[in-house]
């Protein structure tokens, strides 16, 4: 949607996915039409580059920060009526202290930071807009150290810095247009089912699934500076997720996989840690 640039090493290029096949000739010309529409309304919309991960953006179809943490916070209420929040001392008082330590470094000075402990045994953490972090108990136990948290934290703190949830909504918002537009342009084709199934997958998996791996690339670069930073050992990030991959959760294919392959991740990590001069390994 937009055109990417790599800077100090943050940005990646999309991974190329071939688009459907389709057979007749009219269906070309209506995909021709539809792309029209799609091109224009992202085109209207503009791009951004952010500051933080040097890669423009396509944002132009959310809402403000302001606007995105009101309609985050329903969710995040939520979630806490309907989910336990621990009351382990020890477990709140390091997500606090790693929390704070990490949203010292972000540079969001206008962001009400909010870090809770979920009870559950879930190995998962989250972050919504606003500023709003969870952690559930499983993961908090499994970490071996305030690094390792730190490695997550920065993790979720990356994803506000980097915009990533107005990237996302736009994105969204973006296929639901492209999708109208094409039930327009083939309305009373022959193919017109087929046709839209088609346009429905490619936007899944070449354009929603390829931007949710980057932005968990970018969310994972940006948590190791922001560990580096803070003044962590960056080097248990990478011990982080060799324990996560260790509990050996199943995994589909990567290309329809919104988080990349555990072992690629680590490599990925490895790599930039020695490229930014922050350890070697």
């Amino acid at each position: 949607m937009c055109a990417d640039h790599d800077h100090a090493g943050h940005g990646h290029g999309l991974p190329a996915v071939s688009e459907p096949t389709l057979v007749d000739l009219s269906t070309l010309k209506r995909r021709d039409v539809l792309m029209g529409l799609a091109s224009g309304s992202l085109l209207l919309a503009g791009c951004e580059t952010n500051a933080v991960t040097g890669r423009s953006q396509f944002v132009g179809l959310a809402p403000g920060e302001q606007q995105l943490a009101a309609l985050a916070l329903d969710s995040w209420t939520k979630q806490k009526q309907s989910t336990p929040v621990s009351r382990d001392p020890a477990l709140n008082a390091q997500l606090q202290r790693v929390g704070q330590r990490i949203a010292a470094v972000s540079g969001l000075t206008n962001v009400q930071w909010e870090f809770v402990v979920f009870d559950k045994d879930e190995k998962n953490a989250f972050v919504l807009p606003g500023g709003k972090v969870g952690f559930y108990k499983g993961l908090m136990r499994l970490a071996k150290n305030d690094a390792q948290i730190a490695a997550v934290m920065g993790h979720e703190v990356g994803h506000v810095q980097a915009r990533h949830a107005a990237e996302r909504y736009s994105q969204q918002v973006g296929s639901q247009l492209a999708m109208a537009g094409a039930q327009v342009a083939v309305a009373g084709s022959q193919n017109a089912n087929a046709y839209l199934a088609a346009i429905g997958l490619g936007a899944q998996v070449g354009i929603l699934l390829p931007y949710s791996r980057l932005q968990e690339t970018e969310a994972d670069r940006v948590g190791v500076d922001n560990m580096h930073k803070a003044g962590y050992d960056v080097r248990e990030a990478v011990t982080f997720w060799e324990l996560m991959a260790a509990e050996g959760a199943s995994r589909g294919p990567t290309i329809l996989s919104t988080h990349p392959s555990p072992s690629g991740r680590m490599q990925e990590l490895r790599n930039y840690i020695n490229a930014r001069g922050y350890a070697r390994m």
